[in-house]
């Protein structure tokens, strides 16, 4: 009998077909509150009880998430993986559901009309920051969970391990979301003061946990659009994490920077950015994917910003890969000349 001799095994596209069901399994997982009701042992008879819901098919959803690695399965009762633990369960400062929900959300709706967009292109562009006030509301409480898990602490930790951290008197945020990088950079300093700078409706709620965390009288906001307006000047540090994707033709906002600088300041950039030929990391394609189809192809190749910082002017850059608690990162710091 004359078979096909096949020496690439088929596995890889039944586990891509698979992956379909995960974010749909977490999505509804986050809206039913399963977590909630798993910080302790439960069987899914008594999780179904406590949310209501179908007695075999919460056993399913159950065994799912398991799969996932988000719940422990034991002698028939599930609880909570730790990671579940810090990030699902609502009302817990360090709760990332709602975000998780919104990245989906975004990625859908192109997703769900790909075959159009292949064929006709894609609509015309949008301004982001004409996006609705709710919209920007959602994103900005979603983005300071994500900053309270993990980024500010870690942001801080970079920031004073700069030799000049000491000598730092006045520091920027750009694109600052929520402001918790800036609040907990100065609050490891002892006088250094921030300011953080946003679109005006993530400003107004960084402004709010600003008061609730009592650091008004050293954090400062302004609302606006930074690709136009001035950033204002005299700063020792600048911070930009994730933003100059967002930032238009990137040599012109790292000139404004580097221009908003005092002599001797330094310039520190912790940014996405794809490597072999725009296909790698994976999960960063997946995740831009979505809204290059629409038009907006935000990608930064790796190594683009640290050649932007020397074309700017800055007198010495270091470059290196970091592990965030999402995903790997680079991180550019440029030093002005002094």
């Amino acid at each position: 009998m004359n078979l096909p001799d096949v020496n690439v095994p088929p596995h890889a596209f039944y586990d891509m077909f698979n992956e379909l069901t995960r974010p749909k399994l977490l999505a509804v997982g986050i809206e039913l509150g399963v977590f909630d009701h798993l910080r302790e042992p439960e069987t899914a008879e008594a999780a179904a009880a406590a949310m209501n819901t179908h007695r075999e098919n919460t056993r399913h959803l159950l065994d799912g998430l398991t799969a996932c690695g988000l719940l422990i399965k034991e002698e028939g009762s599930y609880r909570n993986t730790p990671q579940a633990q810090i990030a699902l369960i609502r009302g817990e400062p360090t709760y990332m559901g709602e975000m998780f929900l919104l990245i989906m959300q975004v990625a859908q709706a192109p997703l769900d009309r790909l075959t159009e967009l292949l064929t006709d292109g894609p609509p015309p562009p949008e301004d982001w920051l004409t996006a609705s006030e709710d919209l920007w509301v959602r994103y900005t409480y979603g983005i300071a969970n994500f900053q309270r898990a993990g980024l500010a602490r870690q942001a801080a930790e970079i920031v004073s391990a700069l030799p000049e951290f000491p000598t730092f008197g006045k520091m920027l945020d750009l694109g600052a979301g929520p402001g918790f990088v800036a609040m907990a950079v100065v609050d490891a300093h002892p006088s250094m003061t921030g300011v953080v700078f946003d679109q005006p409706a993530v400003s107004r709620i960084a402004q709010n946990f600003i008061d609730e965390y009592g650091m008004a009288d050293r954090v400062s906001v302004i609302g606006g659009d930074y690709r136009q307006d001035t950033l204002g000047d005299g700063y020792d540090l600048i911070w930009v994490s994730a933003t100059l994707n967002y930032a238009g033709p990137l040599d012109k906002m790292v000139r404004k920077i580097h221009d908003a600088l005092n002599p001797g300041g330094v310039f520190v950039s912790l940014s996405d950015s794809v490597t072999d030929e725009g296909t790698q990391p994976a999960a960063y394609i997946f995740n831009a994917l979505p809204s290059a189809f629409m038009g907006e192809d935000m990608r930064i190749p790796q190594g683009a910003i640290a050649e932007s910082m020397r074309r700017a002017g800055f007198a010495s850059i270091d470059s290196r890969t970091i592990d965030t608690h999402m995903v790997a990162m680079d991180l550019d710091i440029a030093r002005k000349s002094g």
